[in-house]
């Protein structure tokens, strides 16, 4: 069998795992998908403006699992229950192959790089390869009556997110609000540690914050040093 091809990476706020959004869509994340030289063609990208969404077939590029587990603990269960990996959207697979949802923003030519797709509610860690690129079909791909499994039982976490005095205004309003989104469906694992200071980074900033009960305080708010 041939091996796949990486058509093209996507630049996306996300320097780090921890944070990213657990499904696609959930937070409107932007990513810009700049294709490998080999497939910059502009007449692959015909016809792709009549659409709003896309398919990403993508690379666990930062996954670090060896061989096959046939289970796994899905987070959103307490990590303390094992699923089949089949029955998860675990990134622990068999084939390290991520599938997201995403809408077309943008679609313009940049001098260096071609034309460029910019889009929203993108799941994936900055420069995640990017095997294919398929569109969103919704006479075919949505199905309002489908059961959710497992998934379907758990209620979704809200937190209420608060930030320490002045540092709210630290962050400027487009990443405000993605960082509240991110922080308001709680990153964190459900077997957390209740009196630990989490941290993530997300576009040129780096997050602290604690949470009790149903309030997420952010502690900390600091300007990523660029390397």
């Amino acid at each position: 069998m041939e091996s796949l091809k990486v058509i093209a990476h996507i630049k996306t706020d996300f320097s780090d795992k921890f944070g990213i959004p657990r499904q696609s869509g959930l937070v409107n994340t932007k990513g810009k998908i700049i294709f490998e030289p080999d497939y910059r063609d502009d007449s692959a990208l015909r016809g792709l403006e009549d659409f709003s969404h896309l398919w990403l077939i993508w690379g666990f590029s930062a996954n670090k699992t060896v061989g096959f587990s046939p289970t796994v603990r899905p987070p959103r269960l307490g990590g303390n229950k094992r699923m089949g990996v089949f029955a998860t959207r675990s990134p622990n697979r068999p084939n390290p192959i991520g599938l997201s949802s995403v809408k077309i923003e943008e679609i313009y030519r940049d001098g260096n790089n071609g034309m460029v797709i910019i889009v929203s509610g993108a799941d994936l860690l900055n420069n995640t390869p990017i095997y294919d690129i398929k569109p969103y079909l919704k006479f075919t791909d949505c199905h309002p009556e489908a059961k959710g499994g497992f998934a379907d039982e758990v209620i979704e976490d809200k937190l209420t997110v608060e930030f320490s005095d002045g540092l709210k205004e630290k962050i400027n309003t487009d990443d405000l609000q993605n960082i509240i989104a991110i922080l308001g469906s709680d990153p964190r694992p459900h077997y957390h540690d209740d009196e630990r200071v989490y941290a993530f980074e997300f576009a040129k900033y780096h997050i602290e914050f604690r949470v009790n009960g149903n309030l997420l305080t952010v502690c900390s708010v600091n300007l990523v040093k660029e390397t």
